[in-house]
């Protein structure tokens, strides 16, 4: 066992960590955004470019008025979250996926309304929101619903780890 394993081997992960911290704290406050007019394949290479897996959409008052994900630019060519590789693989030798979604811009696709979160919210309200909603990430807006930031489920783990260490 090594000396981390054992400094923690009597803590249980189970605790108020969640409860002390708040949104604010953990999440990304530069935050890329697009608005609802911008091409697929202009935010497909964002997404690609940037090494991130969704993006708020807002409008021109920075109001957040929707998310769009890899997964719902996938969907575009049939690709679900459900599909498996040998469905990808036989769409690629010419098999139809089922359920594609139409269309070139970001409108077109991006889940809406948003799910969003506010920054004084504490972290443990924000994981049990991403976890019911089965989502990986929330925009945080302020109280006229202006983008602020986004907090991803890898930023509520980075924050608990280093909390427990």
């Amino acid at each position: 066992m090594t000396t981390r394993q054992s400094d923690h081997a009597g803590k249980h992960l189970r605790s108020t960590i969640g409860f002390e911290m708040l949104v604010q704290d953990v999440m990304t406050k530069n935050v890329i955004s697009v608005q609802k007019y911008e091409n697929i394949i202009h935010v497909a290479h964002i997404l690609s470019d940037k090494n991130i897996s969704g993006l708020p959409v807002v409008d021109k008052e920075n109001v957040v008025i929707g998310i769009i994900t890899q997964a719902d630019i996938l969907s575009i060519v049939g690709v679900r979250k459900e599909h498996t590789f040998k469905d990808l693989l036989r769409h690629m030798l010419g098999e139809p996926l089922p359920e594609k979604k139409i269309g070139d811009i970001v409108a077109d696709i991006m889940a809406s309304p948003p799910i969003t979160i506010q920054a004084d919210t504490n972290i443990a309200v924000a994981a049990q929101m991403m976890d019911e909603k089965k989502i990986r990430r929330l925009a945080v807006v302020d109280d006229r619903k202006r983008l602020v930031g986004i907090i991803s489920r890898a930023d509520i783990l980075k924050a608990v780890l280093k909390k427990l260490e």
